[in-house]
């Protein structure tokens, strides 16, 4: 069982500050109260196959997660999938970035959130919960970005 969190949120910044800024994994804890830790490897400009490795705390349980860039257009589109194994992992996520005009951009983030094994039954749970806090973690970037 899988399910899709999406949100939609305009930034009032040029696109490729958005890109960068996004594409820079590094920033999540500035927007993301989940995320503890983040590691990058390699150093240096993110591209297709660096790595973050995360700890992050879920429904008050700290997991592992390990993320891998499958996709990078600057600056219209970040893709990446998650090759950890905790019970509910992200097969694919995304940036879709769009030049709006006047220096703003529309960004689009999505996640395929899939259970595995016992994370079968919690997916549902973890997709309504993702789903339902989509609007804030939408404000929450835009807010980082901003003040960035």
């Amino acid at each position: 069982m899988s399910g899709q969190i999406e949100v939609v949120t305009e930034i009032d910044r040029p696109i490729e500050e958005v890109f960068a800024f996004l594409a820079e994994g590094t920033n999540d804890p500035q927007f993301s109260p989940r995320v503890q830790r983040i590691d990058k490897d390699p150093a240096g400009a993110t591209t297709v196959g660096t790595m973050f490795r995360s700890t992050a705390k879920d429904a008050g349980m700290t997991s592992q997660r390990e993320i891998r860039i499958t996709a990078l257009e600057a600056p219209f589109k970040i893709r990446w999938t998650e090759l950890s194994k905790n019970t509910v992992t992200t097969t694919e996520g995304g940036y879709d970035l769009q030049l709006t005009g006047d220096g703003k951009t529309r960004m689009r983030l999505f996640n395929v959130l899939e259970g595995h094994g016992f994370g079968k039954l919690l997916v549902g749970l973890a997709v309504s919960a993702s789903r339902k806090d989509a609007p804030a973690f939408g404000r929450r970037i835009k807010n980082a970005i901003e003040t960035s």
